[in-house]
C-alpha cells in the first residue's frame, strides 16, 4: 500500500492493491459486506470509517479499476488465531458493481471451506 503521512496518524490517500491471482482473490474478497469489500494486509493504522481510494489490479482485467471504500473491519497485529493484521473495506455504493465482478472470477469457490483472511 501507498500511503502519506501527516500529523503524525497514517492516512491512505490511494493504495494500489494487485489481486491477479484467484487465490490471492478468493483469501481477500469479504462477500457478508453489502457492497462487497476486500480485506487487505497492512501493518498500518487505520480508522474505521476512513475513507480509502484504492487502484485494483484485478486479475485479467484491462485496466486497472479505481474504487472508494471505507474502513470496516481493522484486525489488529498479533490478534487471536494467527491472523494476518490488516484492514477490510467495503465499495461504497456507487462500486457495487465491483461486488459482481469479483463473484464471477470467484464462481463456484464461494461456498469452500478454503480459509480466508477474515474466516
Amino acid at each position: 500500500m501507498e500511503q502519506e503521512t501527516g500529523n503524525n496518524k497514517a492516512r491512505l490517500k490511494a493504495a494500489v492493491v494487485n489481486l491477479d491471482k484467484k487465490e490471492e482473490l478468493y483469501k481477500a474478497y469479504m462477500p457478508f459486506l453489502h457492497h462487497g469489500g476486500l480485506f487487505l494486509p497492512t501493518r498500518s493504522n487505520f480508522r474505521l470509517g476512513q475513507t480509502l481510494s484504492l487502484m485494483l489490479n484485478l486479475m485479467d482485467e484491462p485496466e486497472k479499476i479505481l474504487v472508494q471504500a471505507h474502513v470496516v473491519w481493522i484486525t489488529p497485529e498479533r490478534a487471536h488465531g494467527q491472523r494476518a493484521a490488516g484492514i477490510g473495506v467495503q465499495f461504497t455504493e456507487e462500486h457495487a458493481s465491483l461486488r459482481d465482478k469479483i463473484e464471477r472470477y470467484l464462481s463456484g469457490q464461494l461456498d469452500s471451506e478454503r480459509p480466508t483472511y477474515t474466516f
